[in-house]
């Protein structure tokens, strides 16, 4: 039986595909088993003159390799890459856990690594021939929510992604080079980032599932996939994550009335970082979505932070508001990973004084 590792998302495998033939081509990998790497097919789709594969980029570790495609599947869009020519050292690694995610009303956390165009950096210390500065991309540590029931007819993952901070080529999305990142969550890869749908947003991505794979890929292609990538017979894929609905937030009506400011640290933190609080107009329409009691007795102050705590102080005097703005932000945000930071503040504080 082959060993299977449970130590989840190992940064030291995420690799960077850079792909010849193609300018400025970047895909994002993971390396599954020691002469395998794991990406999305569009990532290695011809014309590809050469492929070659980073890992730790800049780092003591830092090592590269050629690499060839051993299978590619646009159906599923998946691919696995052999690796050649790999410098002599480099340790054996296990396989990963690969598993279902359970078709239940659930959202998952979930982490993926990879390279994305908005990661784009200037190396001030290599100059190109011209004399300007050469280019990197850096990793990029994806962490956020998956909405199991979402993308159903597609089959693949939404993955709820905080915003990059800006968008400044509307022509492309900020999100190219994350494709072919392994997406994990229960330290089991759950699917390939594979597509970013404009019309979702920049906080939406997607992935392709792998238990899509069973049915999109042959039987030749199946077992190829397990003879290189370690991927088990469909009958011993197993699931992972919590398969019951998200859990709601106890009410918050037990709160003293007076709490000292280090008890509201963590929900002033996780409320400050809201997309709609860091609008011109957020807290203003925040406030207009609960009772006029809080505009009205509220001291304002027109730095953000202070601001929050003044509107959660006088929450606290009126009972029943707290919950009041904790489900605006929620219908006024969405489901986002900022959203699920707030809940957990928000849980953590009202279990503290059960």
């Amino acid at each position: 039986m082959t060993d299977r590792g449970e130590q989840g998302l190992d940064a030291a495998r995420v690799a960077e595909i850079i792909v010849g033939g193609r300018p400025g081509r970047r895909g994002s990998g993971y390396r599954v088993t020691t002469d395998c790497v794991l990406t999305a097919a569009h990532v290695v789709a011809a014309p590809a003159d050469r492929i070659r594969v980073r890992f730790d980029a800049d780092r003591p570790g830092e090592w590269s390799a050629d690499a060839r495609v051993v299978l590619r599947e646009e159906a599923a869009d998946v691919a696995l890459l052999e690796l050649t020519g790999a410098p002599p050292g480099i340790p054996a690694v296990p396989p990963p856990r690969y598993a279902a995610v359970p078709d239940a009303d659930a959202v998952l956390p979930f982490s993926a690594v990879g390279f994305p165009r908005f990661k784009l950096r200037k190396d001030t210390g290599r100059l190109l021939d011209d004399g300007s500065p050469s280019q990197y991309r850096d990793s990029c540590h994806v962490s956020g929510t998956v909405s199991v029931l979402s993308n159903r007819r597609e089959g693949t993952l939404e993955l709820a992604v905080v915003v990059p901070p800006a968008d400044v080529e509307p022509e492309r999305s900020p999100w190219e080079g994350m494709s072919g990142a392994a997406v994990w969550c229960g330290g089991a890869v759950i699917g390939v980032v594979s597509v970013h749908h404009r019309a979702d947003g920049l906080g939406r991505l997607a992935a392709r599932r792998v238990e899509r794979w069973y049915d999109a890929l042959s039987p030749a292609a199946l077992e190829r996939f397990g003879r290189y990538a370690a991927l088990p017979p469909r009958a011993e894929l197993g699931f992972t994550g919590d398969t019951t609905a998200s859990r709601p937030v106890p009410p918050l009506t037990g709160l003293p009335g007076e709490l000292p400011l280090r008890e509201l640290v963590d929900l002033v933190d996780a409320l400050t970082a809201l997309p709609l609080l860091r609008g011109p107009n957020g807290t203003t329409l925040l406030l207009d979505s609960i009772s006029d009691r809080i505009a009205a007795n509220s001291p304002r102050d027109p730095r953000l932070r202070m601001d929050v705590y003044g509107i959660l102080r006088t929450c606290l005097r009126y009972p029943g508001t707290l919950d009041q703005l904790l489900e605006a932000v929620r219908l006024l945000e969405g489901p986002s990973p900022e959203v699920e930071r707030v809940d957990r503040a928000a849980a953590q504080l009202a279990g503290r004084y059960r």
